[in-house]
């Protein structure tokens, strides 16, 4: 959190540096959360990419109350819903879930990510944008029930009917796909 502030603070007075150390600390999550709310790697990259390009541009209007990570999230998730409005469709691939994993892993552990990784995003295709959003935002975004009832302009009880119809949903259809 302090590692934060004193990059934003720098980030404020011009530092491309700080710009850049942003950008590194938090695109794997950003691309991560926006490739689960899309269902594409490329359009989150576009997504994250546009992000920073306009952040980059705002350092001086820049009023950040609050976590970096929730404002960055809260950002992309913004910018996922206009992408997704401005399409009007929703892509339906997610080929590349796989490179959201670590390079340093294992081979045999990689497969399995990927493999859970499509389950899991075979899945979140099925259930209403949404709840799929509450779900991701809450737990890939960890961003609070009362800061997404705000993103969403709507009631804290909607939003957590949502995560949990959501997630009841998700425990019926991977039911019987993934080992317990």
């Amino acid at each position: 959190m302090l590692e934060d502030k004193v990059l934003i603070w720098k980030f404020k007075r011009g530092s491309s540096d700080a710009l850049c150390k942003i950008y590194q600390k938090y695109k794997r999550y950003l691309l991560t959360l926006v490739a689960s709310l899309v269902n594409d790697f490329n359009t989150a990259e576009d997504v994250v990419h546009d992000f920073f390009v306009s952040f980059a541009q705002s350092s001086e209007k820049l009023k950040l109350q609050g976590s970096l990570k929730s404002y960055l999230a809260v950002c992309v998730v913004n910018k996922a819903r206009d992408r997704i409005r401005n399409n009007s469709r929703r892509p339906e691939n997610l080929e590349q879930a796989e490179l959201l994993c670590t390079n340093e892993i294992s081979p045999e552990f990689s497969a399995i990510c990927n493999e859970e990784f499509q389950l899991l995003y075979s899945a979140l295709k099925q259930i209403p944008y949404e709840q799929k959003e509450a779900i991701m935002l809450h737990i890939k975004g960890g961003i609070k029930f009362d800061d997404i009832a705000k993103m969403q302009n709507v009631s804290i009880k909607t939003v957590q009917s949502r995560y949990r119809y959501g997630l009841d949903k998700l425990k019926i259809i991977l039911n019987g796909k993934v080992q317990k």
